[in-house]
């Protein structure tokens, strides 16, 4: 079980798009690792050029 200090906390890990989850960027960096998933807010993706 977690702890309380790795909650998942809202407006800091994620926010609510409808009725999906969206994790921030913050969230990505505290997990240290991209999933390869295509995450919106993920650091290690690359940024698509206009």
């Amino acid at each position: 079980m977690k702890g309380e200090d790795e909650a998942l906390r809202e407006g800091e890990d994620f926010y609510w798009e409808g009725e999906r989850m969206v994790f921030t960027e913050a969230y990505h960096r505290k997990r240290g690792y991209c999933c390869g998933s295509g995450c919106r807010h993920c650091p290690w993706r690359p940024k698509e050029e206009d």
